[in-house]
Order: structure tokens, then C-alpha cells, then sequence
């Protein structure tokens, strides 16, 4: 659960995204997620990440942080045949779970992988994007969205996951249940939050679904 959100209304938002859109492939990947306890971003966002990839269009899209592919299965979805998603995660692993998984679903074939920096993967690649998502390890917000501001192309999306980080964005303290090498993770959240909402090139909002995702257009 979010520890943000009811946990009722939760549950809820979660059924019914399960009833709008159910696949064995994704029984399987939040199922191996419960039982590590990896963070993925749960079908109700997951659904709505494909939602507005659909309405601007997208064709290509870049992750910083894909994990073993669970947000990668939903814009793959969104993108069409003809379209592409990069993943980048540091954990080969990773990777290797995210072909299997996306090849199940049959969208392997519009995914490229990069094993290794979020922000390295990205260098790597030319051109604009219609959509760079973001969900690295929190402390790199801030220089996520420095990189990839001027490479969104207009009347495209900057999404990032987890800013309302549980809450504590509102107040500024650290989870202190979460590990060591998270201390100041809040803050930093905090600071992409205000980064993005200064851009006057970006019209973004915070929607409230499970952790918080930060929805920003480019206009200008």
C-alpha cells in the first residue's frame, strides 16, 4: 500500500484497473514484486502511465529506472507496433526478467535495454523523446529532470513516480523505517517538485494515485 492513500480507496483504484485491463503477465510481475518487495508502480498507475501516453500520441518513449519492465509493459502497450521504449536499470537481472516477462506479453520487440546508469543510458541515445519517465533511486530526481527538460519535445510528457513520497514531502522529514542511504531522499523529491513547477516551458500537476505522479507538458 502507498501509506499516502486510504488504503480502501486503494484497493478500489486497483480493481478497477484490474478489471479494465487484466493479463496473466502482470498477475506474475506484482506477484513477484509482493514477495521481494520491489517497488513497482501498481496497476491503477501503471494504467494510467498508458492512459496519457495514448493521448499525446507517444511513439517514443525513455525510462531512468525500468526495474524488471512493470511501467515498461504499459507504455510498450501504449506505443504501438511501430513505436520504441528505452529501459535503463544497473541490475542485469533486471533485465534479463524484463525480456521474459514483456516477451510473454508480446512488446519485447519495441523495447531497448540499457544495463547500467539511468543518466549514462540516456546520454546514449540522440534525438527528443515524447515522454521521459522517471523512478531512479530518489536522490537522482533533481538531475534526472535537469538532462531531460530540453530533450521532451513539445506537447510532450515529463512523468515521474513517487512525489508525494508517503507524504512527507508536506513536511520535509525522511521515512525513518526505510534504510540509511535514503536519508534526504525527501528533500530531494522535494527540489525536482519545485524545479519542475518553475519551468514556465512545462504545465505540470501531481496526480494523487498510489505514491504521487508528477504529470508535466511541455507548451513552449
Amino acid at each position: 500500500m502507498s501509506r499516502w492513500m486510504d488504503d480502501k480507496v486503494e484497493d478500489y483504484l486497483t480493481t478497477l484497473a484490474e478489471t479494465e485491463h487484466g493479463d496473466d503477465v502482470l498477475d506474475d510481475m506484482e506477484a513477484l514484486a509482493e514477495q521481494k518487495g520491489f517497488p513497482i508502480v501498481g496497476r491503477a498507475s501503471g494504467r494510467f502511465l498508458e492512459m496519457i501516453a495514448r493521448s499525446i500520441g507517444a511513439r517514443r518513449v525513455m525510462e531512468l529506472g525500468s526495474g524488471y519492465g512493470y511501467s515498461a509493459y504499459w507504455f510498450a502497450r501504449a506505443v504501438g507496433s511501430s513505436g520504441t521504449v528505452t529501459c535503463t536499470d544497473g541490475d542485469p537481472e533486471n533485465a534479463r526478467m524484463a525480456e521474459q516477462y514483456l516477451s510473454r506479453a508480446g512488446v519485447w520487440d519495441r523495447v531497448t535495454y540499457h544495463v547500467g546508469d539511468a543518466l549514462e543510458g540516456f546520454a546514449q541515445e540522440d534525438g527528443e523523446f515524447d515522454i521521459v519517465y522517471c523512478d531512479v533511486d530518489k536522490d537522482g530526481y533533481p538531475d534526472c529532470w535537469l538532462a531531460a527538460r530540453d530533450r521532451i519535445r513539445v506537447g510532450g510528457l515529463w512523468l515521474c513516480d513517487n512525489v508525494i513520497w508517503h507524504g512527507h514531502v508536506a513536511t520535509g522529514t525522511d521515512r525513518e523505517e526505510l534504510p540509511e542511504r535514503t536519508r534526504g531522499w525527501t528533500q530531494r523529491i522535494q527540489e525536482h517538485n519545485r524545479l519542475v513547477a518553475e519551468d514556465e516551458r512545462f504545465v505540470g500537476s501531481v496526480v494523487p494515485i498510489r505514491d504521487g505522479v508528477m504529470a508535466a507538458l511541455r507548451i513552449a
